[in-house]
């Protein structure tokens, strides 16, 4: 990884509700984790972000950080999940 840089995916799905980025955002806010790219729609009640990251300068390690955003989906009823760049690109490679 170029630059100590550790992309990550992270993908938000599930009933629309009022504070899923922010939720989401503050937690990678106070753990120095960068927010590279995101994208999200609603569709018909539904929501999905989907996130690149980069935990090159986190400070905590990847499985706590996925651990806790399932932690976070949890609590606000959505399906979070976090998967390391090049995991996400060979399950996605056709």
């Amino acid at each position: 990884m170029e630059n100590g840089s550790e992309k990550t995916v992270i993908t938000v799905v599930g009933k629309d509700t009022v504070g899923i980025i922010a939720k989401v955002c503050t937690y990678l806010a106070e753990h120095s984790i960068n927010i590279l790219d995101i994208s999200q729609t609603i569709v018909q009640d539904y929501f999905n972000m989907m996130m690149i990251v980069d935990l090159g300068k986190s400070t905590v390690p990847f499985d706590e950080c996925a651990a806790k955003m399932n932690e976070i989906g949890e609590e606000i009823g959505v399906v979070i999940t976090c998967q390391r760049e090049e995991i996400f690109d060979m399950m996605h490679r056709l």
